[in-house]
Formats: structure tokens, sequence, C-alpha cells
């Protein structure tokens, strides 16, 4: 009985906070969870999704919805997002990441705390950004990061974002952590090769996390291995 019900609730609908392991695509914890309800709970079919991407290497909240709920993914997805990001400047990637080996380097002597803290300040608000040629985004029906890691022309279209709150955590040069609350649509990564273009230098990011979705919040959030060996408690 306690099944029957579980079961009635997932396909009815139901949201989920995760942590993203690391090395996880987005894909990889939504198989997972339909894939433990499913199986635990013998479900024929359940639609499962997610409202917010994070790239492999990134941890950090996912809203994960189950059944009827998933109709409510825009909604979810159209609220603020908010990370710790780690930008490791003086070098770039051609992925603005870790995925990618970096391939120039330049200086960062004259780089000072104040000059960051002015850097940042000016991406405040509204504006236009240029995402990663390795990104989810599709031309011509073929995703970016397929094109670009075959070295295919990648010719995507500057989005309009919006930075609400950008502050510096940590200077330590060639590393800086700030904190940002950001519209849907923003690329950290493109945003750390930015930071490090105004800077007069190179940055690429080289840890990500996102803490909170709106209002909700990454201490709130599931480990995926718990989720599975706790399901019925759910």
């Amino acid at each position: 009985m306690e099944n029957a019900r579980l079961a009635e609730e997932f396909t009815g609908g139901k949201l989920l906070l995760f942590n993203k392991p690391p090395y996880w695509t987005s894909f990889d914890l939504i198989r997972k969870v339909k894939s433990v309800v499913r199986n635990r709970l013998k479900i024929k079919k359940l639609k499962v999704g997610h409202a917010g991407t994070l790239d492999p290497l990134a941890t950090g909240l996912m809203i994960v919805c189950t059944g009827k709920e998933t109709r409510n993914i825009e909604k979810y997805q159209s609220q603020p997002k908010e990370y710790l990001a780690k930008i490791t400047l003086g070098a770039t990637t051609p992925s603005f990441d870790l995925e990618t080996a970096i391939d120039a380097t330049y200086p960062t002597g004259h780089i000072t705390q104040k000059n960051v803290e002015e850097v940042l300040a000016g991406f405040l608000g509204i504006q236009l950004q240029k995402p990663p040629d390795y990104s989810a985004r599709f031309i011509d029906g073929k995703r970016a990061y397929s094109m670009a890691r075959k070295g295919e022309a990648v010719n995507l279209q500057a989005r309009e974002i919006d930075i609400m709150s950008i502050e510096l955590l940590r200077f330590d040069l060639p590393v800086i952590e700030i904190q940002v609350i950001c519209s849907k649509g923003t690329y950290i990564r493109a945003l750390a090769r930015d930071i490090g273009i105004k800077l007069d230098s190179g940055g690429h990011l080289t840890g990500l996390v996102r803490t909170a979705i709106g209002s909700f919040a990454l201490e709130d959030a599931l480990e995926i291995e718990d989720f599975e060996r706790n399901l019925i408690l759910l």
C-alpha cells in the first residue's frame, strides 16, 4: 500500500531538490532519478525533467520535477540563480572551464583587488552575453559543443541576461572567488571569460556551485545516494 501511495505521488507530480554530483551531466541525474523511482515503485511510465542545466564539472542545486509537476518546469527555470564561482585569471581555455586544456596565458601582475571589484561592478544589470561555443545551444539542429569538439565553426548570437548581484569573496591571485545572482540563461563560464578580458588578462572557470534557484536552497537538497537509499521514506 505504501508503494502504491508513493507511486501515485510521483506520477501525480513531485518536486525534488538534488545536489548534482561532479562529472554527472544534468541528464545523468534525471536518468538516475527516473530509473530509481520506476524500479522501486513499479511504475511503467514516468515523466521526469529538470529546471535548469548544470555543466558536468559543476555541482549544486538542481530542481527535478516528476509526473504532472513537469508542467511547471518553465516557472522554476525562470527564477534567479545563485552561484559560487572560482575563476583562475591569467589563462584561457576553449570551453572557458576545465573541460579543455589551457590554450593561452596572460600576465596578472597588474591586477589588484580594487581592479577586480571595479570590473565586477561593471557587470551589474541587463546586458548581452555571448554563450560559449562549448554549450548545449542548438545550431541548425546540432549542439554547439558537438560542433566545437569537431573543430567546426560555431557562431552563437549574444543573448540578453541580467546580473542582479556580483560580489568578490576571495582575492588570491591568480584565483578569485565570486558570488553571483543572475537570470536564466547566464553562463558563468562566459562571465569568467569576460572578467578576464576586462582585466586585460585571461580567465577561466575552475569551480562552480549553484547554491539557490529562487527561494530553493542547496542546503535543502538531497544527495542522489540518500534518495535511492531512503525512497520509501519520502
